[in-house]
């Protein structure tokens, strides 16, 4: 959530809600329900935290992008959604009248359901729809504005509802499953050796943890925290300087291995937004293209489903690897969050790193014929006067057709290729230009040339 409202400048946050998962819920007393890992009443719940944090330096940020949101208006956001269990879904909330209004209202483009917890408050709002219009001479066009609109997509499906309800009712709305270990627990045994130190604590401490309020809440290993208060036998993340065997002498299951003081814990659930950063890789446009949220294939039992799980990417080494779709670019993502932190406590913008920008004279999206050559000339401009070095690759795995292509560098900033004689008319090719700065920290922006191959019959 911190992490999300740094990137609030960039993304249309259009609702912050709370949902109750496998792995917490609200509870309630008059239904016998008792809570589980949720904080006490009348304490402060932590989307509410993470906007306090980003009210105290609301000030700075808008010194380096306008458009970030006023703290006011990120709170009128707040929902209280399906809580009282897991799967809840018995009564419309706050929560799930926002998503149903959004996804009956009439603006264009499409809307992202995210699930970092139980899709139960997502489910809950469809079947309000459904109940409203099933049935009525608006249904087959509501059904079609929001199965156009909708795309839901989770880290894990943390309680049943999508395929209990969603899924059966709504079987054409497209679903993304993002899960990965770049953002998880296990980061450590997938991103690259060379990207290792950006979970350690002495990265983390002086990038994160020591910058500002939102470092400063920033969850990391042995930070004494809990997420409820009383013993949790699976949460152990606050504790430090004890090894498994120690934690389970304690009572605690250890199912993933203690870290050292202050380093690295898990976002997890940043996935879902990471593919919305308007970085220049268009991740949000299509699940096959990949980016900072990781690349998904589909489903084979189902067409509307995409999954990360088997979207294997090669290593610069030739082999491929679970996670190495997200994990190839975790140095510029964890780059990007420390730069941000700096906007936060930084109140004049010479102060701080910002974004190149990159371009391409001849366009994103191109049609070529096999057999013709395409000559791409990249271009890198840079708000503070960095030095930025342009990179050519192609994105094999992105694209549909199945082999290499080879890149011939013009000069520093331009390539050419020759679309092969054997490509098959509508398969595509894709070429990523990677501008980095020499800023500290360095900072990537990115353009993805989507080369589609043209029919050969009418080529004039």
């Amino acid at each position: 959530m911190l992490r999300l409202l740094l990137y609030s400048n960039e993304i249309n946050v259009a609702g912050l809600i709370y949902s109750s998962s496998m792995v917490h819920h609200k509870g309630d007393t008059a239904l016998g329900i008792d809570p589980y890992r949720w904080p006490a009443p009348g304490a402060r719940l932590h989307i509410d935290e993470a906007v306090d944090a980003y009210a105290q330096v609301y000030a700075n940020l808008v010194q380096h992008d306008a458009r970030y949101p006023t703290p006011d208006h990120l709170r009128s956001l707040i929902r209280e959604g399906n809580v009282i269990e897991v799967g809840d879904m018995r009564a419309d909330t706050e929560g799930s009248d926002l998503i149903k209004e959004i996804l009956v209202d009439d603006e264009p483009g499409q809307v992202f359901l995210q699930a970092w917890g139980g899709p139960n408050t997502i489910a809950r709002a469809l079947r309000s729809v459904e109940d409203e219009f099933k049935g009525t001479g608006q249904w087959e066009s509501i059904y079609a504005k929001i199965v156009d609109k909708a795309v839901i997509t989770s880290f894990g499906l943390q309680d049943t509802t999508f395929t209990d309800y969603i899924k059966p009712h709504w079987p054409d709305i497209q679903s993304r499953e993002v899960a990965t270990s770049t953002w998880g627990y296990g980061a450590c045994n997938v991103v690259l050796p060379a990207d290792t130190h950006y979970l350690t604590a002495d990265w983390t401490r002086d990038n994160v943890t020591r910058v500002g309020p939102i470092g400063a809440a920033y969850r990391v290993w042995g930070d004494g925290k809990q997420m409820a208060a009383g013993f949790d036998d699976e949460d152990y993340f606050g504790l430090s300087g004890y090894n498994s065997e120690q934690l389970t002498a304690m009572g605690y299951k250890v199912w993933t291995p203690p870290q050292p003081k202050n380093s690295w814990i898990s976002e997890g659930d940043s996935s879902n937004f990471a593919l919305l950063i308007d970085n220049g890789l268009r991740n949000w446009q299509d699940p096959r293209w990949g980016g900072w949220g990781g690349r998904q294939i589909v489903d084979p039992a189902d067409p509307k489903r995409w999954l990360n799980k088997g979207a294997l990417d090669a290593t610069p080494q030739g082999t491929t690897a679970n996670d190495y779709s997200s994990a190839r670019f975790f140095s510029a993502i964890q780059n990007d969050f420390a730069a941000r932190l700096k906007w936060s406590v930084t109140s004049d913008p010479t102060g701080a790193n910002h974004h190149p920008k990159a371009s391409v004279a001849e366009g994103l999206d191109l049609i070529r014929h096999p057999g013709e050559t395409v000559t791409l000339h990249g271009k890198a401009s840079h708000p503070d006067g960095n030095a930025v070095t342009l990179r050519w690759w192609q994105y094999q795995e992105a694209g549909t057709f199945p082999s290499t292509v080879r890149l011939s560098a013009i000069d520093d900033n331009s390539t050419a290729l020759q679309i092969p004689r054997d490509a098959e008319p509508g398969q595509t090719i894709h070429v990523i230009l990677e501008a980095m700065d020499n800023g500290s920290p360095a900072l990537t922006h990115y353009q993805r040339v989507v080369i589609t191959v043209a029919d050969p019959r009418l080529q004039p």
